[in-house]
């Protein structure tokens, strides 16, 4: 029998948005990059090697579980950016980077089942359906800037627990670590025996490609094992196209090559094998030395656009909390019965929890936008300040 399953609210709302008949609504629910226009842009490196990977194709044939090879070779590469973390990788290719939480989920569970996962509040709204689905037991702790209540998690774990962890940019709150939070956190893990599980969705998008990265790669050159979901969404604009990686770090060789191939056991008795296009998009653009600086250069394009939107929102609205989030999203100091207010008064759509996709704002309504926000409310002086 089938029973009653809630509609995604999510998604629920962007349909409410979508039915909105007024024509100045603003959508700023689903994590997409939009320009002034509105649109999600195809990047012009993307749409290069587009058109080149038309012009060379002669088959659509079965990539295999492990998918590109080339492709995570080159992600492994362009994440870790040090060969000898690149020499402690191994993984392979995922349908996008909830394909890889999942994958690198169901992985933990089968090597672990008695393990619990520390998991941040606020959380990505999709982590604890994933983690459940897969089985494990989960303990909350809250996300606050200095990192406390994580390191006490950790401190209070067991060995081979695991920490699930945003690697920047964190959805929805905005917050980052410091890297010196980064080097107190790998320690913490180390001492403890409990295995960082790191988001890789934002980079880029924060403080810059290599500076979102930093703390990442500090941790991993300290821990002697971690797990990376990677997402391939937001910085190439591929959302469609359901592309991403999970990479396994050990230095025990033997150990890697058995979990990849748990991993692929797992893909092939999911969905087989990933789709081919985003991943040749993404190897093209990353082993193509003039493709690569167009992508890079519009990366950071979109950056700055986000610091100019984010700037403006905080002075406008005269909360300077919100200018020291980072990302793609913002946490607006409203609760949910402001978050309606400004949905049913002005078409501003955003998730009742307040967070809100700051690039759905179009430079041209910031204002607009930051008075509307005004004039429903506050709920957390804190964050205003």
């Amino acid at each position: 029998m089938l029973s009653t399953t809630a509609p995604d609210p999510l998604w629920q709302l962007t349909a409410d948005c979508a039915a909105d008949p007024r024509p100045d609504r603003l959508d700023l629910l689903v994590g997409v990059y939009r320009d002034d226009s509105g649109a999600a842009p195809v990047p012009a490196a993307v749409h290069a090697a587009e058109l080149r990977l038309a012009d060379r194709a002669r088959s659509k044939e079965y990539v295999g579980p492990s998918g590109n090879i080339r492709f995570r070779h080159e992600m492994t590469r362009l994440l870790l950016a040090d060969p000898a973390l690149e020499a402690r990788a191994d993984g392979l290719q995922t349908v996008a980077g909830t394909g890889a939480l999942r994958l690198l989920a169901e992985l933990l569970a089968a090597t672990g089942p008695d393990r619990t996962v520390l998991l941040g509040t606020p959380a990505y709204v999709n982590h604890p359906a994933i983690l459940a689905a897969a089985r494990l037991r989960t303990t909350r702790y809250p996300v606050t800037a200095d990192g406390a209540a994580m390191l006490a998690a950790v401190d209070a774990a067991q060995p081979g627990d695991v920490l699930l962890l945003q690697g920047c940019c964190h959805n929805p709150t905005g917050l980052g670590m410091s890297l010196a939070l980064w080097d107190e956190l790998a320690a913490a893990l180390s001492r403890r025996g409990v295995v960082p599980f790191i988001d890789q969705a934002y980079f880029g998008l924060g403080d810059g490609l290599d500076e979102d990265l930093a703390g990442m790669r500090r941790l991993l050159r300290v821990v002697p094992e971690a797990v990376v979901a990677v997402s391939a969404s937001k910085a190439w604009g591929l959302y469609s196209e359901r592309t991403g990686c999970a990479l396994v770090l050990s230095a025990d060789a033997g150990r890697r090559q058995r979990a990849r191939t748990m991993l692929e056991t797992i893909a092939r008795i999911s969905y087989s094998q990933p789709p081919a296009h985003g991943a040749a998009i993404v190897e093209e653009i990353l082993t193509d030395p003039i493709l690569s600086v167009s992508w890079r250069d519009e990366l950071e394009g979109m950056r700055r656009r986000l610091g100019r939107l984010r700037d403006g929102l905080a002075t406008g609205t005269g909360f300077a909390g919100l200018g020291n989030q980072r990302g793609m999203f913002l946490t607006l100091p409203l609760d949910a019965a402001a978050m309606l207010r400004l949905r049913q008064i002005h078409g501003v759509y955003g998730l009742p929890s307040g967070r809100i996709n700051l690039a759905g704002i179009p430079s041209s309504r910031i204002e607009a936008v930051a008075s509307a926000i005004r004039s429903v409310g506050v709920r957390n002086h804190e964050m205003s300040a």
